[in-house]
């Protein structure tokens, strides 16, 4: 890849889309092996300076304005203040919301302009989901009002204001502590307010800002943070904060790991280090067990993927949590630190750089900055509040494994696991286009072309796109989709084909790998605005698998925008990985359990393998 220019196509981009389906998805594949998304390097630097610069050293500098012990010229003074992990998770949670963090730029689907977020959320008759519109009154709908409008700069206001409140010095605290200082507690009551709020009328703003990470640390600052604050406290209560805060954490890394369990993950890991700019293409081949010809995970993939990845997220914040040993701390905090600067160094799709900053540094701080002797969670003073604390934090991540169809992947606290709900887009000629007649959507074809320094033609536009779709069809759940995509649509040829996570993204502004964003609730509401024909838009659509580690079939669906549901079905996931990207041996066998009244699938026999049904929907 140049500098400023993306890498050049394997094939000519108009030789490229006469192609059939099965022998793109092959050719963008191995050829995502070894190249990755093909973004100019530029790009990188701009994530890199967005990362080092407006999340860490603004925020750093915001915590050093209004606190009295954190020097922005100090650096020892970063990392044995409790107030950084506060006021760095406010900071964090605003460029979140404000769609300069996670999930911004190319990378997610903005190509021009590069912020999505804020931009749409601003402005009334945008498209707004709400998570339980038939449940909850007055959130039904999926029209953004002046009211949605309110309530969103309501939210940005209730950040601003922890943010750049001055903190107090905190009294009682245990020999050897220096000053301590913390937000003020009642700081972040109307942020607990209105999140929540924000979340019943439209769940991306919720998810957005990543609340399932960062309102526990502001609960916990409310809640143990006024205990600290209050008059009758006493050292052990300062102690209690700290373990709570640490406690966050550990389940954050600890839930991943979990997550991790199956099949899934271990086809993550190679695309997601060929995507690393600066990593050498002999190392990025070592991850595939024979590119270009068989690029499934190799050896390397599996050690990466389960000892460097899954051992280390269950194993070290384990020993993190129950240490009380400075030096096992300071080893652990080192290897957290030394995990999250490696997957910062791949730029993985959804970009979730900052997030990746804060908890190393934050492991730092926590570990290395607090004598572990002192704040473990043995000297938890009143042992009973730990029941609620670890209730709250593992609510999300346990229903969520159980019943993922129930649960966003971000509280289930799946994320880059592979295990994600996910869909694929077939449009027939002409419906992509008028994706361009909903409330502030262009889509990427036209985004592209119009690209700051490196706009591009309309051929090459396509071809870059359809390198999601290679990029999907290397995960798990890819191989699913697309094998009912071939199972349903004689013309699957003729129609465009696109990732769902990326279409989501132009539609509502935001997405980051969570499909129930853009499952049947959000293809309905498309079709209520642009009225398209029974077969005009396909999508297969696939559920998270639960329970992964059980291994039990995948679920999945098809809708029509203009039907809704038509079938639903399963395939197994061990079926899925056992294939190359691009299907050479056919579709992988699915099981239907349901069709809906009046639809029939055909029968077919594709590739030597029988696959039953009746009809069609071409």
């Amino acid at each position: 890849m140049g500098f400023i220019s993306p890498s050049p196509q394997p094939v000519p981009p108009a030789e490229f889309l006469t192609l059939p389906l099965r022998e793109r998805i092959r050719i963008l594949s191995t050829n995502w092996a070894d190249d990755g998304f093909g973004t100019p390097k530029a790009l990188s630097l701009v994530y890199v300076i967005k990362m080092l610069g407006l999340y860490f050293a603004v925020g750093l500098a915001i915590t050093a304005w209004t606190t009295q012990y954190v020097h922005f010229t100090d650096p020892g003074s970063w990392f044995d203040n409790i107030v950084v992990y506060q006021k760095l998770a406010i900071w964090l949670m605003v460029l979140e919301v404000l769609g300069l963090a996670g999930a911004f730029g190319p990378l997610c689907g903005h190509f021009a302009p590069m912020l999505g977020n804020v931009r749409y959320w601003i402005r009334p008759g945008t498209i707004r989901m709400a998570p339980w519109g038939r449940h909850v009154p007055g959130t039904g709908g999926d029209t953004r009002t002046v009211f949605d409008v309110v309530l969103f700069l309501a939210v940005l206001a209730s950040l601003v204001y922890p943010l750049v409140i001055s903190a107090e010095p905190v009294q009682f605290l245990p020999a050897g502590t220096g000053p301590q200082e913390l937000v003020p507690p009642t700081a972040f009551i109307p942020i607990l307010i209105t999140m929540p709020l924000m979340g019943l009328r439209d769940k991306v703003i919720f998810l957005a800002g990543r609340s399932e990470q960062y309102l526990p640390i502001m609960l916990f600052s409310a809640v143990f943070g006024g205990i600290v604050m209050s008059s009758g406290a006493d050292a052990a209560d300062f102690v209690n904060l700290v373990v709570v805060f640490k406690i966050i954490i550990c389940v954050v890394w600890i839930g991943a790991g979990v997550s991790k369990f199956g099949e899934h993950f271990i086809n993550v890991v190679p695309p997601m280090v060929s995507n690393s700019p600066g990593q050498f293409r002999a190392v990025k081949r070592l991850f595939y067990r024979n590119t270009p010809d068989d690029i499934r995970p190799g050896k390397v993939a599996w050690f990466m993927a389960h000892i460097a990845g899954t051992t280390v997220e269950l194993a070290i914040p384990l020993i993190l949590l129950l240490t009380t040993n400075n030096t096992i701390a300071l080893l652990g905090a080192i290897l957290i630190l030394a995990f999250h600067i490696y997957i910062t160094s791949t730029f993985p799709l959804a970009v979730p750089l900052e997030w990746n900053v804060y908890f190393g540094y934050i492991a730092i701080v926590l570990w290395v900055g607090f004598d572990t002797s002192v704040y473990n969670i043995w000297n938890f003073s009143q042992p009973w509040l730990l029941i609620p604390v670890f209730a709250l934090l593992c609510f999300g991540p346990v229903l969520g494994n159980l019943r993922p169809d129930l649960v966003s992947f971000l509280p289930s606290m799946r994320q880059y696991a592979g295990n994600w709900a996910s869909a694929v887009w077939a449009m027939k000629p002409g419906v992509e286009e008028r994706l361009n007649e909903l409330p502030l959507v262009e889509n990427q074809i036209d985004q592209l072309q119009r690209m700051m320094l490196t706009p591009y033609e309309r051929d090459d536009a396509d071809m870059t796109l359809q390198k999601t779709l290679a990029w999907r069809s290397m995960h798990s759940q890819g191989r699913g989709l697309f094998s009912v995509l071939h199972e349903h649509l004689d013309d699957i040829e003729s129609r465009t084909v696109r990732e769902g996570e990326f279409v989501c993204n132009t539609i509502l502004g935001w997405n980051f790998g969570d499909g129930h964003m853009h499952d049947e609730r959000l293809i309905a509401a498309v079709q209520k605005r642009l009225g398209l024909a029974p077969g005009d838009l396909v999508v297969a659509y696939c559920e998270s698998q639960a329970t992964p580690w059980s291994n039990p079939p995948q679920q999945y669906r098809v809708i029509d925008a203009a039907l809704g549901v038509v079938e639903r079905g399963s395939w197994n996931v061990s079926d899925c990985v056992k294939e190359q990207p691009w299907l050479p041996n056919g579709p992988v066998p699915l099981a239907v359990s349901w069709t809906a009244d009046g639809f029939r699938r055909r029968e077919t026999l594709t590739g030597g393998r029988h696959h039953t049904g009746e009809g069609s929907m071409a």
